[in-house]
């Protein structure tokens, strides 16, 4: 069972950046918790797909979309992959499509809002790189936690 981020932050305090970015709960599952990977990449979610596609070990994939709403990062076909292979969830800056779909896995995912439209599949971006998302810095292999309250990650 995932600690709640409010306790946790009690606990630990200012060894936790906290992102006061609003994301909408948008998976089966709402609470969630892991090591972090990492994807940087604009309307293009090719490197988003071959990195779900390879076994999660519980991790949380944060992608880094820049924040766009313009295309989905994320759809049913790429969340049930990410579920197929073991990740405990995603942290989308950006969007996702087929909401209802996506709410039904056993999935942890926070996104910015959905867009039924596809994103581009040229495979531009970066994998495993460290990211910064409204001012928190997100490093491959820190710890994440989120839930209903929001999201905190190891400095």
């Amino acid at each position: 069972m995932t600690i709640a981020t409010a306790d946790l932050y009690d606990e630990r305090g200012d060894a936790l950046a906290s992102l006061s970015l609003q994301f909408h709960d948008l998976g089966g599952h709402v609470a969630f918790d892991g090591p972090v990977r990492t994807v940087r990449c604009h309307r293009d979610n090719a490197l988003v797909k071959a990195v779900l596609a390879t076994p999660g070990n519980g991790a949380v994939l944060v992608i880094d979309g820049g924040g766009s709403l313009e295309s989905a990062l994320v759809g049913d076909l790429i969340a049930a992959s990410a579920v197929a292979n073991g990740w405990a969830g995603l942290i989308v800056h950006g969007a996702i499509r087929d909401r209802a779909a996506i709410a039904g896995l056993p999935l942890g995912v926070k996104a910015l809002g959905s867009n039924p439209r596809k994103s581009a599949k040229e495979g531009v971006g970066e994998v495993d790189v460290a990211v910064t998302i409204a001012g928190v810095a997100f490093a491959p292999g820190k710890h994440v936690w989120a839930d209903a309250d929001g999201v905190l990650v190891e400095r």
